[in-house]
């Protein structure tokens, strides 16, 4: 197994527990491992195909709190904003925009984090939620980051931990699936890409599972931690990544 690939299954495994355990985050986190050593667009086509495997496996596995009136204008949004993802693509300049989510989680989330009291977020109504989610599915497309700004508006929101999950699980499967429709449409997905995909996808089901079982014994407190940790350890890794290349 050569580095590349070996890489390629590491940076799987992680994202694979951590979307078990979270119901989002694997386009975050493998991104952290692959923008590394991975061409942007294919970086991307890896990401979400992965991320809407481990969906396809928590569908099954977790189904807890859903409510598809909570669902819905997340999904509505998602569809408008990711036609704008799929236009940017071609012409997105990756390291500005890792550089961008980098900051984004690396500041946002540890403020969130050590202050629990913020008050809880209930303007806007749906049309907020239908907000969040165009900005996820916009962001679909560019690396599979479908959840971030949707777990953060949840989280602000103070949903409950099961309810949490369930829209974002939900949000999530539906915007990824569409976005590996629109890139088999479009050929975004060549042959040489087809080996590595078919190693993504074992390499990420183990761990998955694992990251789901621990979901089921976890607190709502544990679990808003883990989320916030994990976000900004993944900001912390993308302006790594990327902050050298922009000031070189």
């Amino acid at each position: 197994m050569d580095a590349t690939l070996l890489w390629i299954v590491v940076g799987a495994a992680c994202a694979g527990f951590v979307q078990g355990l979270t119901g989002f985050g694997f386009g975050l986190v493998a991104m952290s491992f692959w923008a590394w050593v991975l061409e942007p667009q294919l970086a991307a086509v890896l990401a979400v195909f992965g991320a809407l495997t481990g969906q396809i496996l928590a569908a099954i596995r977790v189904r807890r709190g859903y409510d598809w009136r909570l669902v819905l204008p997340y999904v509505a949004g998602g569809l408008v904003g990711l036609p704008l993802g799929l236009l940017l693509l071609p012409h997105l300049d990756a390291v500005r925009f890792r550089a961008a989510v980098g900051a984004l989680l690396a500041i946002w989330c540890p403020l969130m984090l050590f202050s629990a009291r913020l008050p809880r977020i209930e303007m806007g109504g749906r049309w907020a939620d239908a907000a969040a989610g165009a900005c996820g599915g916009l962001m679909g497309p560019l690396g599979g980051f479908t959840g971030v700004i949707p777990t953060l508006w949840c989280t602000l929101r103070r949903l409950e931990r099961d309810v949490q999950r369930a829209v974002i699980q939900n949000f999530n499967l539906t915007m990824l699936a569409t976005t590996m429709a629109a890139y088999l449409a479009s050929g975004a997905v060549t042959r040489p890409m087809l080996p590595l995909m078919a190693a993504v996808a074992p390499a990420l089901a183990l761990p998955a599972l694992a990251g789901m079982k621990v979901y089921v014994g976890i607190s709502p407190q544990a679990f808003r931690t883990v989320v916030l940790t994990l976000l900004t350890v993944s900001g912390v890794a993308m302006l790594a990544n990327a902050l050298p290349r922009l000031l070189g």
